[in-house]
């Protein structure tokens, strides 16, 4: 099966504007520079194969002078003195930008990541928006401690008074993957601010389109020159923010193998980091588990944005008595997602990132099909040059396969019958990621033991892919380190300063 697929202009008039106003800049402080070497690349829609901009490609010189940008508004007194509240009232306002743009916005991220526009209109630019009012609203929030000490030593006559204050824990660079680009920004971003931090925004070179528009929203909000930079480029370009010493802490979202390599990058000056990594998420479904749940649920956990996702359920197991039933049920939802591209208002799923990632996920099946596993849907690239592969459902799969032991980060689940909850557990924790997981069954007491015997930062009960900015987001083991999300995700970019004084 192969797709035709013809390039999709943009219906707002904001993302046309933005997409014909010429080769993209760099943001540092305030300013929008052209980069010091002089060189461009392309953005194409993953879709078509459609040129939509040329971005700057910034080099180690362009971040050098965004990291000094960021140092000199941490000083700066309209960044440095800027009221708690009036910080809340500044993200609440590029949150309300965010609103007002967001089909221009929902039309770039599309064209640029190729995701289905409903997603992006309805789910991840609203999601976007939503976190900046979460943390417009913790800004005045933030709290120190006063301390009764058991100190003995003092002066006759004196006392011991101490406390705490709370104080942004400097400049920070924040690396943003390419499957859902303004959300995982917003999700760095917000925090930071709201923390009186500076950023250094570098976004993946695939989809940075909607990061700088982002940019544009911000300055247009009112926010003071240097707090927040955007620089375009690629793999290089993360590793020098990652190594340079005027960078206090590292915000990245991306594979665990590039979390490796930021960890020994940071090592100069002991960076803080929060790192949200790879998964290999399971679904377990027990033999009660509603099927008018089950079924769209464990689908939307998997084929979701083409399987583009680091929480996606790509291994489900599900108990004997109900597996074959469960198997052809998933082969059926898979049959009813129609692939095209995200501009058109009727398609579920749009392509994956590129043709790699497309080559990337055939070479998993063509493996896998080696090694024995069989193919209840889908298991095709839809055409020898196009980036859109079908949602697959695989099954007779074994533990040691490549396609269970790797995040494949396509439209691919895996599906493995079991007999016996501790037999399902094991299935579950046989993996070296512990991002997130799920559990389909009625009977809550199952639910809440499974929960807890998952190892894994999120697990989700008859749901997947559940998310809200009040919700703690991360990873166990080689997942990643940190959350974000809620008073944890705050807690990454803060630093406790302990004043003890003898009064």
């Amino acid at each position: 099966m192969t797709l035709s697929i013809q390039p999709h202009q943009p219906i707002t008039e904001g993302a046309r504007t933005f997409l014909t106003g010429g080769p993209k800049k760099l943001l540092i402080a305030n300013e929008w520079k052209d980069p010091v070497g002089g060189q461009h690349f392309a953005t194409n829609d993953p879709a078509s194969g459609a040129r939509l901009a040329e971005l700057a490609e910034a080099t180690s010189e362009d971040a050098d002078l965004a990291i000094a940008a960021a140092r000199n508004a941490l000083s700066e007194p309209a960044w440095r003195d800027m009221k708690p509240s009036a910080r809340g009232r500044l993200l609440w306002k590029i949150a309300d930008l965010i609103e007002a743009h967001a089909d221009e916005l929902a039309e770039l991220e599309t064209l640029d990541q190729g995701k289905s526009w409903a997603t992006s209109r309805f789910a991840e630019i609203p999601a976007s928006a939503e976190q900046f009012r979460y943390f417009a609203g913790f800004a005045n929030k933030i709290l120190g401690q006063t301390i009764p000490t058991s100190i003995g030593y003092h002066p006759p006559g004196k006392k011991v008074f101490a406390y705490t204050s709370r104080e942004p824990v400097g400049v920070v660079a924040a690396i943003t993957p390419w499957n859902s680009p303004l959300l995982m920004a917003a999700m760095k971003l917000a925090p930071a601010l709201c923390a009186g931090c500076t950023v250094v925004l570098k976004p993946a070179e695939e989809t940075s389109l909607t990061a700088l528009r982002l940019g544009e929203l911000m300055v247009e909000a009112g926010l003071p020159a240097g707090v927040v930079n955007i620089i375009t480029g690629f793999g290089s370009l993360g590793a020098h923010l990652t190594a340079h010493k005027g960078v206090d802490k590292v915000a990245f979202t991306g594979s665990t193998e590039v979390g490796r390599m930021i960890v020994g990058a940071a090592q100069g000056n002991l960076k803080k980091l929060t790192l949200e990594l790879g998964g290999k998420s399971p679904a377990i479904v027990m033999p009660d588990a509603d099927f008018d749940l089950v079924l769209p649920g464990v689908a939307r956990g998997i084929f979701a944005n083409s399987g583009q996702v680091c929480v996606a359920g790509s291994r489900a197991y599900v108990h004997s008595s109900i597996y074959d039933r469960f198997v052809e049920g998933l082969a059926k939802e898979a049959g009813k997602l129609r692939l095209g591209h995200g501009l058109d208002k009727e398609t579920d799923l749009g392509p994956l990132v590129s043709t790699g990632q497309a080559e990337r996920v055939a070479a998993f099946i063509t493996e896998g099909r080696a090694e024995g596993a069989g193919i209840a849907a889908g298991g095709e690239r839809l055409g020898d040059d196009s980036a859109f592969y079908a949602p697959t459902v695989v099954t007779g799969v074994k533990a040691d396969m490549r396609m269970m032991r790797e995040e494949i980060f396509g439209p691919v689940i895996a599906v493995t019958p079991f007999d016996d909850p501790e037999e399902a557990l094991a299935y579950a924790n046989d993996t070296d990621y512990g991002l997130a997981a799920s559990v389909w069954t009625q009977d809550l007491s199952s639910a809440h033991r499974l929960a807890a015997g998952i190892k894994a930062g999120t697990v989700w009960i008859n749901c997947h892919s559940y998310f809200s900015p009040e919700l703690p987001k991360g990873g166990h083991k080689e997942s990643g380190w940190g959350y974000e999300n809620g008073a944890q995700g705050l807690e990454n970019y803060l630093e406790t300063k302990t004043v003890c004084a003898v009064i």
